[in-house]
């Protein structure tokens, strides 16, 4: 695993811990839960950890590599 790697995952943890407190954190207007920057916030961490994790790579098939 290669340090931009590991500093994409780390990125995604810090994104998911600042949706969930914006997901939590009450508006002036008294509603309970829900915002949509938190879930764009979620969306956002959830690439960044496919792509992080190299699940994009390609990764060719034994014909293809003409064995």
């Amino acid at each position: 695993m290669s340090a931009t790697q590991i500093l994409e995952l780390g990125v995604a943890a810090a994104l998911i811990a600042l949706g969930i407190w914006q997901y939590r954190k009450r508006d002036s207007q008294g509603a309970r839960y829900g915002s949509q920057g938190a879930v764009i916030l979620f969306v956002i961490a959830a690439l960044l950890i496919v792509h992080g994790s190299g699940l994009l790579e390609y990764q060719p098939s034994p014909a293809e590599m003409g064995q």
